[in-house]
């Protein structure tokens, strides 16, 4: 894919923190939950995730929960990955997955299960004035453009989809039961509609099935803060909430508004 200019303001959370807090720390406990339901053959499943199994995939996910539990660590880590000279979030979980493989799966829930407390406690514990910092290495490709983004948007959102995509991609994977609620999962899958629409800038109606589904009307106001509100004009689209997060991230195809990728 062809990438056009760089996108001049980095983007920031528009979650509120203490919401993005308590769905960061929710999100941490659920996948160990899953984890633990694993029994060995699931862990040696092949996900969607070319290259990745479900152990490649706690892998990663452990090391990233490090990161965020101490600051010696995410030290350690980005000067590792920066110092490999390849696209930086693939060198980062490249280390992150090569640094794990000894582990046994057992030995893997137990380090996130004591990690995740720290975990959530050190990206809430972020000052302010990290949290706005946009740094060389935050620079991703989105729809066609490379945009950056604020340490905040890492840490507030991105550090918690990934994650809770993750889990989908593992009992999609395994067969096991995937645990998704209004007041967890709906707040998630709500904040990824958000930003889909601020990133098509169309007027749009969205109803998403199952429990963390919902209803949404976008009409034709600021591309970057839909406001919901009646008689949007423009196509009105229903599936479930899942595969509507699939799209998004780029795990399934779609059509029209559905192409609009997200970040996870």
């Amino acid at each position: 894919m062809t990438m056009t200019a760089e996108v001049a303001t980095p983007r920031k959370a528009a979650l509120e923190r203490a919401v993005a807090m308590r769905l960061a720390a929710t999100e941490y406990r659920r996948f160990v939950e899953l984890l633990r339901t694993l029994s060995p053959q699931q862990w040696a499943t092949q996900t969607e995730c070319p290259g990745w199994d479900v152990r490649t995939m706690a892998s990663h996910l452990l090391g990233m929960a490090e990161m965020s539990a101490s600051m010696r660590e995410n030290s350690r880590q980005l000067k590792l990955a920066k110092h490999r000279g390849d696209v930086f979030i693939d060198a980062l979980t490249a280390l992150q997955v090569e640094e794990r493989m000894a582990m046994s799966p057992q030995q893997i829930v137990s380090r996130f299960d004591a990690v995740a407390p720290r975990a959530a406690r050190g990206r809430r514990r972020t000052p302010w004035f990290v949290r706005r910092m946009s740094p060389p290495e935050m620079a991703f490709p989105v729809n066609g453009r490379v945009e950056r983004w604020t340490l905040g948007y890492l840490i507030d959102t991105i550090l918690t989809r990934d994650p809770w995509m993750h889990r989908i991609d593992v009992t999609r994977a395994t067969g096991a039961e995937l645990v998704h609620t209004p007041d967890h999962d709906g707040a998630i899958v709500d904040d990824v509609v958000r930003e889909w629409a601020a990133r098509h800038g169309q007027p749009c109606s969205l109803r998403l099935t199952g429990p963390a589904g919902g209803s949404w009307q976008f009409g034709t106001g600021s591309p970057r803060t839909p406001a919901d509100h009646g008689g949007a004009g423009g196509p009105s689209l229903e599936l479930d909430a899942v595969e509507f997060c699939r799209m998004a991230s780029g795990r399934a195809s779609g059509d029209g508004l559905l192409t609009t990728e997200v970040p996870f």
